[in-house]
């Protein structure tokens, strides 16, 4: 007691002494752990980068490059998806049968994403979220390498699905290892910034498409560099200690039935509605954009490469813009909450869908209005990854979030079928615009989700 006394009296009155290591010498005082001090810094001094723990730093950047990724990995597909599909059926085969498949092979994706959030969510509670996010790192990039091998339209839906599992478990992972590791405080920015880190990898997926526009099946390579940085992330990346206390605090792990029971019934409902509206909307229109860019009238007599150059370009336009909505959300939410934040984003995705999609525009004015129809829609998930976790109890946490976000993802592939399947050839817009019409109930549901704790 005597060596934490002076200790405490030595260091605590150093002038300019950090925020962190002041609390840590405070609580030395108190008796607490030298070990667990130094991976917990009291949120309440952290003011800068710098104030950080170097694991809180490495986990930030572990999420933030596994994010990086799963754009990376869940867009590569979306942009080469017609010329690729095309390939993989014999010569002739009449349009709608090539945009049917197209729509299945997605839908298969997005089945996979949800599954995967549900079932490494799960992983994640019990094994912890750092072990959860390599292996489904490494699962998601392995399986977009070989998809760049395919020779059949199967073969490719089996390995997106498969590519799709593992996404879905890193998201879960990921926002829940940031969210009980870094400041409360910093949450709206941190959310964003993990969000942008997915758009980021949009981003890197239609440059290596208008790089490799001529070969378009190659760009499923770029896909498995993920993989490389598994091997880091085990052994730079520790458990969040808020895991590692309610793990050994001997506590019953709660089944999965607690996320439809008492207290956490509401959120777990309330969480699945607005998400599944967000997702639906969403993949409608991230998916169906760079098909339906291919079939503007204006474009009928560009040369294939020409049109995979100009929808690389295009999402990558959009893309810009859907990372300023992020931070716009973060701006908000900051200020006014997140329930406002989603409220404004729902309306103005609402505004701009219809905008953007229920007017005739040729292939520069269609881009004027799809910028801000990404950066309100695309830009409502820079509000989630911190929003989400926070709500459900820590040893349901990756549970309740992988569960409520990714089976969202199950009526978005039924969305996306139904809009493969009904849309008329080459007018995909008309059913975008219906689909704008979600955000309607979904602003109800925003005004009654509760707020996390601060």
């Amino acid at each position: 007691m005597i060596v934490r006394i002076y200790i405490y009296f030595n260091l605590n009155n150093q002038e300019g002494m950090h925020g962190y290591k002041r609390e840590l010498v405070t609580q030395l005082v108190k008796g607490l752990p030298l070990k667990e001090l130094t991976t917990m810094p009291s949120s309440s001094h952290i003011v800068r980068l710098s104030d950080l723990s170097p694991d809180q730093r490495r986990g930030g950047l572990a999420a933030w490059l596994g994010w990086l990724f799963d754009g990376l990995d869940s867009t590569v597909y979306v942009l080469v998806a017609l010329p690729l599909v095309t390939s993989l059926m014999p010569s002739g085969t009449p349009s709608m049968d090539i945009q049917h498949n197209i729509a299945y092979i997605q839908a298969a994706f997005l089945v996979g994403w949800a599954l995967g959030g549900a079932f490494f969510g799960r992983v994640g509670d019990r094994f912890g979220r750092s072990s959860t996010m390599a292996f489904s790192i490494l699962l998601y990039a392995l399986c977009t390498g070989l998809s760049a091998f395919v020779v059949s339209w199967e073969q490719l839906l089996f390995f997106r699905f498969l590519a799709a599992l593992g996404i879905g478990g890193e998201w879960a992972a990921g926002s829940s290892l940031v969210s009980e590791t870094w400041p409360r405080s910093w949450r709206p920015w941190v959310s964003a910034a993990l969000q942008s880190a997915y758009q980021c990898g949009l981003l890197l997926a239609a440059l290596a498409s208008g790089l490799l526009a001529s070969s378009p099946r190659y760009v499923f390579l770029v896909g498995a560099l993920p993989a490389l940085i598994v091997f880091w992330v085990r052994r730079a990346v520790p458990e969040p200690e808020e895991w590692k206390s309610a793990k050994g605090s001997g506590e019953k792990h709660p089944p999965l039935s607690d996320l439809f029971r008492p207290p956490v019934r509401r959120i777990t409902i309330l969480s699945l509605l607005i998400c599944s509206a967000s997702l639906t909307t969403t993949w409608a229109l991230i998916f169906w954009f760079p098909q339906q860019l291919r079939h503007l009238p204006d474009l009928k007599n560009w040369a294939p490469s020409a049109v995979n150059s100009y929808v690389a370009q295009a999402t990558a336009l959009v893309t810009v813009a859907a990372i300023f909505g992020n931070f716009f959300a973060a701006l908000i939410a900051r200020r006014f909450g997140y329930r406002a934040a989603t409220m404004v984003m729902f309306a103005g995705g609402f505004l701009s869908m219809r905008a953007t999609y229920g007017l005739p525009h040729n292939h520069v004015q269609i881009l004027y209005w799809a910028i801000w129809a990404h950066f309100f829609v695309q830009g409502v998930f820079g509000l989630f990854p911190m929003y989400i976790p926070p709500l459900f109890p820590t040893l349901l946490r990756t549970t309740g979030a992988g569960f409520c976000y990714n089976m969202g993802r199950i009526v978005a592939a039924l969305g996306t079928i139904a809009f493969g399947v009904f849309a008329p050839i080459g007018n995909i817009g008309s059913a975008l615009v219906w689909v704008a019409f979600l955000y309607l109930p979904a602003l109800g549901i925003a005004a009654i989700i509760p707020e996390p704790d601060k």
